[in-house]
């Protein structure tokens, strides 16, 4: 497969699961907003999100003071921020319009039919009416994309990139969100807080588990009311949640085994290696040695996958 097609495909792939990811964590800042709560608690949770996708500053040098309105119109609508929803929609069309001819039809009428209605929604100001209905059809455009390329591409390299940029991206989106959301709790409830401090903590890790669509997966598993240690072993280490960095990499490692050449082996050891510590992992140990340094160097490596298979398969920088 020519590296620049190879290109496309995977940067269409992680620009619609970013898109996703975005609408995910939006949407469930939205509804938490709507709870009663300060201004000031309000105001963490809406800097959360931009902390998670490193905009804190871009968003200031335009908005100036952090309010929830601004905040989802800059991650939404906003043309100039490249991680907003609209931006990252118009990539993931653009990067599949480049390699059409790689594309199933179905695949590719996914894409741009996503394009051209949320266009029609933000002009028709479906998002501002209703921002919730929105971020759910975000979400389930995604999905659409993901089934209609799995039910419809041949099962090629074509089909092993676009898999390689959607669990990067998704591997990368779910760290940086327990990380942010891991500190967003300065104290350490763990039964001993008050009673409105411990219902408050319930809110804040079930948000957190609806925005990977975990909440029902937690209950199943753990039976058990919701503990920060729980949220981050299902979150970080459990296999079998399609969100984890567990279940991500697996997937990671087995498209870069698909579509491995002479110069991928050791983008692959790196990978692979990444892969044995999440499966052999401890969540106490995690939590013993520091979480947020155990995410920071996890968001490395992984950067430092997506420039390796660049050079080993995409388009030279």
């Amino acid at each position: 497969m020519l590296s620049r097609t190879a290109d496309h495909l995977f940067w269409m792939a992680r620009y619609t699961e970013r898109a996703e990811n975005t609408a995910r964590m939006l949407d469930v800042n939205y509804q938490t907003s709507l709870l009663p709560q300060s201004a000031a608690v309000s105001q963490v949770g809406w800097q959360g999100m931009l902390s998670i996708s490193e905009l804190i500053p871009a968003y200031k040098a335009k908005y100036g003071d952090i309010t929830g309105r601004d905040v989802m119109e800059f991650m939404v609508t906003d043309a100039t921020n490249p991680s907003s929803i609209v931006a990252c929609l118009r990539a993931a069309r653009e990067n599949a319009r480049a390699v059409r001819g790689s594309l199933t039809t179905e695949v590719w009428e996914t894409q741009n039919q996503t394009w051209l209605e949320v266009n029609r929604s933000i002009r028709s100001g479906e998002f501002h009416r209703d921002p919730g209905q929105f971020f759910e059809w975000v979400k389930f455009r995604s999905h659409l994309s993901r089934g209609v390329t799995v039910g419809t591409m041949l099962m090629d390299e074509a089909l092993h990139f676009m898999r390689l940029g959607t669990f990067l991206e998704r591997a990368d989106n779910t760290a940086r969100l327990v990380d942010v959301k891991f500190h967003a709790v300065q104290s350490d409830f763990f039964g001993n807080a008050s009673e409105k401090d411990q219902e408050y903590d319930f809110y804040h890790w079930s948000a957190i588990l609806r925005s990977v669509s975990g909440f029902e997966i937690y209950r199943k598993v753990y039976r058990d009311v919701i503990k920060p240690e729980r949220v981050a072993d299902l979150l970080i280490l459990r296999a079998d949640m399609p969100r984890s960095l567990h279940a991500s990499m697996n997937e990671v490692v087995q498209n870069l085994a698909m579509v491995a050449n002479d110069q991928s082996s050791e983008t692959q050891r790196r990978a692979g290696r990444l892969r044995a510590e999440l499966q052999y992992g401890d969540i106490e140990e995690i939590l013993a040695t520091g979480m947020h340094a155990f995410l920071t160097q996890f968001l490395d490596r992984v950067n430092e996958l997506g420039g390796r298979i660049s050079r080993d398969f995409l388009v030279p920088a």
